[in-house]
């Protein structure tokens, strides 16, 4: 997923704080080389939305000319029983972050949806 007319910094603040609503205890990290920044949540309290697959996740962050992307880092394989529910999950991070880049910035900037599915089992076109 990437974002226009928002920095990484910000981006990432907006990824964990919406992870803190789900019940996850966020870490982020930044590096200088390469230019990113990591988000980690694990989950600390039940949610019956999260599937047992995304007990923990972890997103990558990187500037774009413009703005920012987003890959989803963790977890790399879902089993085929929790794909739906990990599939609902994406679609929900992926509003959220949406509606909020929208409201933030006052309209000025906007998400690009990818055209296809980067998500590593093959899940909707989406960030996480």
């Amino acid at each position: 997923m990437r974002v226009r007319g928002i920095g990484r910094e910000r981006l990432a603040g907006y990824v964990a704080d919406y992870l803190g609503t789900l019940g996850y205890a966020v870490e982020r990290s930044e590096s200088a080389e390469p230019l990113e920044s990591r988000v980690r949540g694990h989950l600390e309290r039940m949610n019956p939305a999260v599937p047992p697959a995304a007990n923990a996740l972890e997103f990558r962050l990187y500037p774009t000319s413009g703005g920012a992307a987003l890959v989803w880092e963790t977890p790399r394989e879902v089993p085929a029983a929790d794909r739906p529910r990990m599939d609902r999950l994406v679609r929900e991070i992926q509003s959220h972050l949406e509606r909020i880049v929208h409201s933030e910035s006052h309209a000025t900037a906007k998400v690009v949806r990818p055209t296809e599915s980067h998500l590593p089992w093959g899940g909707p076109p989406t960030p996480p």
